[in-house]
């Protein structure tokens, strides 16, 4: 048997039309997806796209398609789904390493990117460091270095759209009118990562999320960038295809007591019921020992 971890993400940090086409970067955090691959009958209930990964990791490798009856797959994750937190990516991504693994085989992160996105639009959390993805077609793959270390008070919604459903809707009109203020977000998560600045990645985030306000807006947003003013925190951060919302902030600096009750104040807690004080973490798919 074989065990891979690969982490959800708190939407993005940046996402746009950037170096001529729409790109990404998503936000890691410490919750997770663990995929187990062993020998067995594949369970009746799996989770969506799992036997499609193991199917295309088979072709990959020259396997014939009938050992894939002979693998089976089990995810263990709490990551909300259709909420724009890489749930699926996570569930991909995994499975793919531990089957791989499994097979006696390795993967790098651009081979793994380029399965990914051959079966749906993927997010970057399956690097090691912040990257520029092109989630569409695995093109460009521009790593920015380690990153600041924050955290996040992470606004969950009830509200849920799957990314294909996002991916229709005609976005390509507001994408260009962003694109000079996306270049700037670009240029200072690069800027951000160089320096071991939160607060300029927090900027470079609430640049993005304002942008997406034009495409896909949240509810309670002038009072959500009122609160990051007002609280003295690094930024705030969106599902750019999703209803996740982060506040970006340090837990040892920052009070998040305050801000929840402030939440409810505002009535914000009206959209974003639930909230959840993680970690920013290095993305990357991890094998069990």
């Amino acid at each position: 048997m074989s065990v891979a971890r690969c982490p959800g993400s708190c939407g993005e940090i940046i996402q746009g039309w950037i170096l001529g086409s729409e790109k990404l970067i998503s936000c890691p955090i410490d919750w997770y997806s663990t995929v187990e691959v062993c020998d067995g009958t594949p369970l009746p209930d799996e989770r969506p796209l799992t036997r499609a990964t193991v199917n295309a990791l088979l072709a990959h490798f020259g396997y014939a398609l009938s050992r894939s009856q002979a693998l089976r797959v089990e995810v263990h994750s709490t990551i909300p789904v259709a909420k724009g937190m890489a749930s699926s990516t996570a569930d991909i991504a995994a499975t793919a390493i531990a089957t791989a693994h499994h097979l006696g085989h390795s993967l790098d992160e651009s081979i793994l990117a380029t399965l990914c996105v051959s079966l749906e639009p993927t997010d970057s959390t399956l690097f090691r460091q912040l990257t520029l993805f092109d989630h569409h077609h695995a093109r460009t793959q521009i790593a920015c270095g380690p990153s600041p270390e924050f955290d996040l008070l992470v606004l969950e919604s009830p509200v849920i759209l799957r990314t294909a459903d996002y991916h229709r809707l005609p976005r390509e009109a507001a994408l260009h009118a962003n694109a000079d203020v996306l270049q700037g977000a670009w240029e200072k998560v690069q800027t951000a990562c160089a320096s071991n600045s939160a607060s300029l990645l927090g900027e470079a985030a609430t640049l993005s999320a304002i942008a997406s306000q034009a495409l896909l807006p949240k509810p309670g947003f002038a009072a959500l960038l009122s609160l990051v003013e007002s609280c003295g925190l690094y930024g705030l951060n969106v599902a750019h295809s999703g209803s996740v919302v982060g506040l970006m902030l340090d837990r040892r600096h920052h009070d998040v007591e305050y801000l929840k009750w402030a939440l409810g104040q505002k009535k914000l807690t009206d959209h974003w019921p639930k909230q959840h004080l993680l970690s920013a973490v290095p993305g990357g798919v991890q094998l069990s020992a």
